[in-house]
This record gives C-alpha cells, structure tokens and sequence, in this order.
C-alpha cells in the first residue's frame, strides 16, 4: 500500500539535522533540507550538508543533492534528499509545506515559529506550544528523543555529553583558539596516537597553532578547510572509543532523536485530520 507523505522541510543539515532526514527519507517522508553557504558541520561523512560542498553526497545509503529551490520538490520525489543553500528561509515562503524542523542546533530559536500546520523543533531555545508545536528533546540521558508537547526541552550545558563507553579523558570535542581556517593533518576515519597534531589553524597573518589530540582515538569529525573559523567555535571530535565504524554511520543520538521527530509528525499529522 502506497502512502502519500506530506514534505517535511527541515532547516539545517548537520548532524542531527541529517539523523531526522535519514529517519524520515527511509520510512518515505520527502525531504527538503535548507543550509548556509559554509555549513559548520564537524561529522562531514555523516551529514546531508556536505553536498553543498560536493554536490552530491551519501549518509548511509540515502543519498542528499544541492539543487536550487526549485528544483527541490523534484529531487525529494525521487528519492534523494534535496539540499539547498538557503539561509533567508525562502523555502518556507515558496514551498509552504505541511512540516517544518528546526534542526539547526542553536541553542536560541533562530526565527521559526509555529506558523506552518506542523512544526517541531530540536533541543533547547523553544516552548512547545508557543514558538512550535513540539519539542523534541537532544539531552544525553533518560529522555533523549522524547517528544515534548508542552514546555521547553533541557537547557544547554555548554559542554559536549559522553560517548557511551567513551568516558571522560579529557574533552573529544576540538576548538579553535583563534579565528582563522583549519588544515587537517589526518582524516576523518584515522587512528590518532595522544600527543599528535590533529590539524593547524592558520589565522588571516599567516600564523599557525597547532590542535593536539588529548587522548588515543579515532578522527571522528573535521570542519571543511574552506570554512572560516572563529575563536572558540568547534572544529573537529575525537572519538576515544576508536571504532572507525561510527565515523560513516550516523550516531544513536541522531537517531534516537529522529525517531522522536517522526514520532510528533505522524501524532501532529493525526491531530490535523
């Protein structure tokens, strides 16, 4: 029996954003993702917003297309995931689909507001009921996925959560200390030794620091060398479970949380009948 699911735009492309389109793209939901011009994503094998570098791109097996707005209702029809660079929020206006995501993991709500037939939103920064009608909850713990129909999900702690089995030695995610681009010294996928330059920063004077991996592990994640980087912002994770496996499967939090979302879509989409 062939099921006509409503277009689901979910704005954002990184990796939780891209957890929720997987979800949504395998149980049939077309899918239409929006980004900015240099997408801050760190998990760049895993994340729908590495086609707006490449072009096209593969999550597991569900493949995401940059394509213009126009053309995105088409892409999504046929079975991709259609990525558009898109950061003024025109494909709400000209696509008015029947479910909007806020997936863009801001901390603060960015200007969505419940002002499509559904709409959810991820993480901290919203009230379910006020600027959306459901909130599904990002916090490592007991209610991670949970969907929220009233009230706001847990705040941001402002540190990274725990890997399972990864414990703490020292933080796995890596920071910029100065503003500049990111060069790499290994790859997405490497086994790093402690101690090792994982990649330079070089600032717009051409000075150079070094990022140095605080523990053995395995490169789980590198911002995209043409992205400008700031002070402070995250530029790489380092995974101590040393699994290279995850490095090119989304992660249970991605999905747990993606699970959550397409849990409120079909109650949402029930409630709308």
């Amino acid at each position: 029996m062939k099921i006509d699911f409503p277009l689901v735009v979910i704005r954002g492309a990184g990796d939780l954003a891209s957890g929720v389109a997987l979800r949504l793209q395998r149980a049939g939901f077309p899918v239409v993702m929006t980004e900015i011009a240099q997408p801050l994503a760190v998990r760049r094998t895993v994340v729908f917003a590495q086609a707006i570098f490449d072009g096209f791109c593969q999550v597991e097996e569900v493949g995401g297309r940059r394509c213009e707005l126009e053309e995105a209702p088409a892409v999504a029809a046929q079975g991709e995931v259609a990525v558009v660079v898109d950061p003024a929020g025109e494909a709400l206006r000209q696509l008015q689909p029947p479910v909007v995501v806020d997936a863009i993991m801001a901390k603060r709500n960015t200007g969505t507001r419940a002002d499509a037939p559904f709409v959810v939103a991820l993480g901290p920064g919203f009230v379910a009921g006020v600027d959306c009608h459901a909130v599904i909850e990002t916090d490592r713990g007991h209610n991670l996925g949970r969907v929220l129909w009233e009230g706001a999900a847990a705040p941001d702690t402002g540190e990274p959560g725990e890997l399972p089995g990864g414990g703490r030695r020292g933080s796995r995610v890596l920071r910029a200390r100065d503003a500049g681009h990111v060069l790499g010294r290994f790859t997405i996928g490497d086994r790093i030794e402690e101690g090792a330059e994982i990649a330079v920063v070089r600032n717009a004077s051409g000075g150079e620091y070094s990022s140095i991996a605080p523990f053995a592990g395995v490169l789980r994640g590198l911002i995209h060398p043409s992205v400008a980087v700031t002070a402070g912002m995250k530029i790489g994770d380092l995974d101590p479970r040393a699994d290279v496996a995850y490095c090119f499967t989304v992660s249970d939090k991605a999905l747990a949380i993606g699970g959550g979302v397409m849990e409120a879509i079909l109650m949402g989409l029930a409630r709308l009948k």
